[in-house]
């Protein structure tokens, strides 16, 4: 069985699982990363942006080395590649476990996103939970799905350690100005084509075409995060309210950008707004699994891209990443 179909079997049941059974309560796989992290920081924290590169390279190249060497030993077989690519999608992405969290609004906010929700009304609260789910829309599902589609299950997990490392070093405290900034800038890198592709498929999934595509060209810009200002301000057009505004995380107020702030109303807790994000988030998702699917056929079905149907291989979409990933699996081998 081709590598690109061994992908989409995999993806499609990783996401299914993520529908069906959601994040385990103990013992997942990213929250294990999570505290291996925490340990690599506790020998090597400097005040210093080398260490914290290093802390990345340690930490995210492990995550990416253990999937090739996970998807080199089960090579020959298709349906133990499958349940591979199955497993870790469904460890990686997040939609089911987001959506959990969103319905319940103010006591799981800080989880979402880091805010404080004493800070915020009910209706502030609510757009700061819409906001979260357009931006984990790309970081928990979207941006996975692109990257597995890349490079296969060390895409998956590569992408996923790269943003928890974000999330754990990449923000601006005193303690890791420095020591995350290779971390933040690794995955603004990583998270840029699932960003753009979260927001056009948005523009394609929700009930405003027209709105999406205003509001991302008009707003997206002028948001300080390079991934989350395309994704937030598509799905503001989409939804037809306006996101952004006056933040408050941990006690820091940082004033943000409105976006679609013209066109749009402003979220009110109750109206059904939180909802609305959330099918998006899941018409987004699961677009994205048919686009990052059918771009590695079509990639493979390229004239010069073919191989013997006997070969079970994880081929990249790219001449410059397969030749980066071959040579990962040789050094995992």
């Amino acid at each position: 069985m081709r590598a690109e179909r061994v992908f989409a079997y995999g993806a499609a049941a990783g996401l299914l699982g993520d529908l069906l059974l959601g994040d385990p309560r103990r013992g997942h796989p990213v929250a294990a990363f999570g505290r291996a992290a925490g340990a690599v920081e506790q020998r090597l924290w400097r005040d210093h942006r080398g260490w914290g590169a290093l802390h990345t390279l340690v930490c995210a190249g492990g995550a990416t080395a253990l999937g090739a060497a996970a998807a080199h030993a089960v090579r020959r077989s298709p349906a133990a590649s499958i349940a591979l690519t199955g497993a870790a999608a469904w460890a990686v992405v997040g939609g089911t476990s987001l959506a959990r969290e969103a319905g319940a609004a103010r006591a799981p906010l800080p989880h979402l996103c880091g805010r404080d929700p004493q800070s915020l009304d009910a209706d502030g609260i609510a757009r700061a939970v819409v906001e979260s789910v357009a931006e984990n829309t790309s970081d928990a599902v979207v941006g996975a799905l692109v990257w597995g589609a890349v490079a296969g299950v060390p895409g998956l997990l590569g992408f996923r350690a790269v943003n928890t490392l974000d999330a754990m070093v990449g923000h601006k405290s005193s303690r890791y100005r420095r020591y995350g900034w290779a971390s933040a800038r690794l995955d603004d890198l990583a998270g840029w084509p699932g960003a753009r592709l979260t927001a056009a498929l948005t523009t394609v999934a929700g009930g405003n075409p027209r709105g999406a595509v205003r509001a991302w060209r008009a707003d997206a810009a002028r948001h300080p995060s390079p991934n989350a200002g395309p994704v937030e301000a598509s799905f503001a057009g989409a939804l037809g309210v306006r996101l952004g505004g006056t933040l408050s995380y941990g006690g820091r107020v940082e004033p943000r950008p409105v976006l679609n702030g013209a066109a749009g109303r402003a979220v009110r807790a109750g109206s059904g707004d939180i909802d609305r994000a959330v099918r998006l988030s899941r018409r987004v998702g699961w677009l994205a699994l048919g686009v990052c699917a059918g771009a590695r056929l079509l990639v493979r079905g390229a004239p010069g891209r073919g191989r013997p149907q006997g070969h079970l291989t994880e081929r990249p979409v790219g001449h410059l990443t397969g030749h980066l990933v071959g040579r990962l699996k040789g050094r995992a081998s």
